[in-house]
C-alpha cells in the first residue's frame, strides 16, 4: 500500500452500517425519516407562529427549516432563547436566512421531535 489507509473512519463506517442493518435498514431508515418530518411539518404548518419556507412538494426529510410568521417576526430572538432553555439546541437558521432549522438525520429518535414540537407548541400558548 502506498497510503496507510483510515482505520477509524472504515469502523466507523463498518460500525453504523451494521447500527442501520440492525434497525431495519434503508426502508426502515425511510419510514422513520418520513414519519420525522411528517409530524414537525404538520406542527409548523398548524402553529400560528411559523411557516415553512420550502413548498410542500420539495419539503426535505432531513433538514426542516421554518421561520416565525410576518407577523411574528419579532418572537424570533425569543424562541430561539425559550428553545435554548428547554435543551434545543442546533435549530438556528442559516445566516443568511435565518429563521430555524431541525436536522433530522438517521440516529434521530421520534422522542426529539416530539420534545421540539412539545417547545413549539408551548410557546404558542405563551402567545
Amino acid at each position: 500500500m502506498f497510503n496507510t489507509p483510515p482505520t477509524f473512519t472504515i469502523y466507523s463506517a463498518m460500525e453504523s452500517l451494521r447500527w442501520l442493518k440492525a434497525q431495519g435498514g434503508v426502508k426502515e431508515m425511510a419510514k422513520r425519516a418520513e414519519a420525522r418530518a411528517a409530524k414537525l411539518y404538520g406542527e409548523i404548518d398548524r402553529n400560528k407562529l411559523f411557516v415553512g419556507t420550502a413548498k410542500e412538494e420539495d419539503r426535505s426529510y432531513m433538514n426542516i427549516c421554518w421561520v416565525m410568521a410576518p407577523e411574528y417576526k419579532e418572537l424570533e430572538d425569543e424562541f430561539m432563547n425559550f428553545a435554548k432553555g428547554k435543551g434545543m439546541v442546533g435549530i438556528k437558521g442559516h445566516r443568511s436566512v435565518g429563521g430555524f432549522r431541525a436536522s433530522c438525520y438517521n440516529a434521530l429518535p421520534m422522542e426529539s421531535v416530539d420534545a421540539l414540537i412539545a417547545c413549539m407548541k408551548e410557546f404558542e400558548a405563551k402567545h
